[in-house]
């Protein structure tokens, strides 16, 4: 039974959490339900070594609630708890297989925009993809760069020499962070309810669905994503995992992106006890 959720410390005092998640921390206490332990970041995400807060002597099952990891550190992260008797319910493999988008496309094709994937730092020849999409974004294995100077789409205008420059302006943005290769999606036209898009972060733990909340702050009126296309994905390859479904223009549905459930955020008012109650409900 998963009684243990693991937190990233204060950068400045591994005896707190992280400022970003307290009110995640306070919520998994406030249930009863379950024990905290809590690592060092500075540490851990600078030198790679691990420390825990406090004394930890037993054994136990555990999710981790926090920032994300590439898959090779994240690899490291669940051998280094589990030599300190801390399991984490989501392996390695099941990390990878969520987290790096290419990873899960192929289970989840039908549902979401076309793509096509192409080796970091590599010219990617626009005229190629422009045969391909009328609109397309560019992200890496992981992540957009959405809210920076960046375009959220490219179309037919743009020519080779423009678009390389965009691209160093991308690998910029993401530094360090950069992961995989990249991702050519094609663009989607969203449905806006004002100013805002209609989307969805379904969290699915041990195969069921444990919470489907609104993601972009649309209001309590917008339409909600078709149940049989939510219940669809509750077999992918982790047992902790979300998907990010949307509402097209035209009223149709598509998966925007999926994630590992340990580094997806929760959405914005969404109660977080009651996250923590399903995930343990979900996990005995």
């Amino acid at each position: 039974m998963v009684k243990t959720v693991v937190f990233p410390s204060s950068f400045f005092d591994i005896r707190k959490v992280d400022e970003d998640l307290q009110e995640e921390y306070d919520a998994v206490l406030e249930t009863g339900l379950f024990h905290v332990a809590v690592f060092g970041y500075d540490k851990w995400f600078n030198e790679g070594i691990l420390t825990l807060a406090g004394e930890w002597t037993e054994e136990a099952d555990a999710v981790y609630r926090g920032w994300m990891m590439k898959p090779e550190q994240y690899e490291q992260f669940y051998h280094a708890l589990s030599a300190r008797g801390i399991h984490l319910i989501t392996e390695s493999e099941a990390y990878a297989a969520m987290h790096v988008f290419p990873n899960v496309y192929k289970l989840v094709e039908e549902d979401t925009a076309r793509m096509k994937i192409f080796p970091l730092h590599e010219e990617i020849e626009i005229g190629c993809v422009k045969a391909e999409f009328s609109r397309f974004m560019v992200k890496d294995y992981v992540k957009s760069v959405k809210g920076t100077s960046f375009p959220r789409y490219f179309d037919h205008t743009i020519d080779q020499d423009a678009f390389n420059q965009w691209m160093e302006v991308f690998y910029q943005y993401r530094g360090d962070l950069l992961t995989g290769g990249i991702c050519i999606k094609e663009y989607l036209d969203l449905k806006k309810y004002g100013d805002s898009t209609n989307e969805y972060r379904v969290f699915y733990i041990s195969h069921q669905i444990a919470s489907v909340s609104r993601n972009s702050g649309q209001p309590l009126t917008a339409a909600r994503p078709p149940k049989a296309l939510v219940r669809k994905y509750c077999n992918l390859p982790s047992v902790f995992y979300t998907v990010d479904f949307a509402e097209l223009a035209d009223g149709r549905w598509k998966i925007l992106e999926a994630g590992d459930g340990s580094v997806s955020g929760l959405s914005d008012g969404q109660d977080y006890g009651a996250f923590f109650r399903a995930l343990y409900q979900c996990l005995t």
